[in-house]
């Protein structure tokens, strides 16, 4: 079942404007337009938050604009929030520094399923090559093989599979039993009725790392089955220095003993109760 009807992008974003708007441009770019975009911002300072509002970019897509105070990397509250914003069916999220290829949408929709839920591809770009996208000196989207053939010899890219496309159908896309491996909340397909299932994010993890895992994890233990995404949905990983890892090994020994449990609903999760929600949120265009 192909989906014909619209999908909600989510794109998580924090304090890296620059980058964000390169993602709004890939999303303009879309042979698929039927979608909205919800970007769900984690306490970006104000000249980034101004940076969107002030956008043509976020005007020509309707942008929600979700934002809430800065305490600390809180991915997984803020993820929540973006998705109470959405109004679709079908949940696509994108973190705020991967630039989708132009077929981005086209290609989930094809491999959206009843039952199963999409681990998007990506392809690391490197710092030089980041920093010409972000100047507007290149564009790394709608590029053929000629382009990333030299981009690879150059080391400017991680890999080259990116430019094929396999079937939807293709038989070792599906991988039924739960892997840490290739996790990537920053580019993934889900129902939301999956996602209100598990009661989405996990927000009693605090800090860099795995609140991804947990999801696909409890996603898995609802029953679904997770499709890999490589060689069709493609985004391009814009460099970055690392994230603080300070809180990631707690994160890791949570979810792994999580894996030894049929454990479903998140423990601070979407359906909390947020009347006094400081959250602000801004239309634009």
């Amino acid at each position: 079942m192909i989906v014909s009807h619209s999908v909600s992008v989510v794109i998580s974003t924090y304090n890296r404007s620059d980058a964000l708007l390169a993602v709004l441009s890939g999303l303009t770019r879309q042979t698929d337009r039927n979608f909205e975009v919800i970007v769900a911002d984690d306490g970006s300072r104000q000249e980034h938050v101004d940076a969107l509002l002030r956008s043509p970019l976020a005007k020509t897509l309707s942008v929600t604009h979700v934002w809430h105070p800065d305490v600390g990397f809180t991915a997984s509250r803020i993820r929540n929030r973006g998705v109470a914003q959405a109004s679709s069916p079908y949940i696509l999220f994108l973190d705020g520094d991967c630039v989708p290829e132009v077929d981005f949408i086209a290609q989930h929709k094809a491999l959206a399923r009843t039952g199963a839920f999409v681990n998007g591809s990506r392809v690391m770009l490197s710092k030089s090559l980041t920093q010409q996208a972000l100047e507007g000196a290149v564009s790394v989207v709608g590029r053929g093989w000629p382009f990333w053939l030299a981009q690879r010899w150059l080391g400017n890219a991680g890999k080259l599979t990116h430019l094929m496309r396999l079937s939807p159908q293709f038989n070792r896309r599906v991988q039924p039993a739960f892997s840490w491996k290739g996790i990537r909340s920053c580019n993934m397909g889900v129902w939301r009725a999956d996602f209100e299932r598990i009661d989405g994010f996990d927000e009693s993890f605090i800090g860099w790392g795995h609140e991804d895992a947990d999801f696909v994890l409890r996603l898995h233990h609802s029953g679904l089955v997770r499709k890999n995404g490589f060689c069709s949905t493609e985004v391009y990983h814009l460099w970055h220095p690392e994230a603080s890892r300070q809180q990631e090994s707690a994160n890791a020994r949570l979810v792994s003993e999580r894996s030894r449990t049929d454990v479903v609903r998140a423990t601070l999760g979407y359906s909390q109760d947020r009347r006094d929600d400081d959250a602000v949120i801004t239309r634009i265009g």
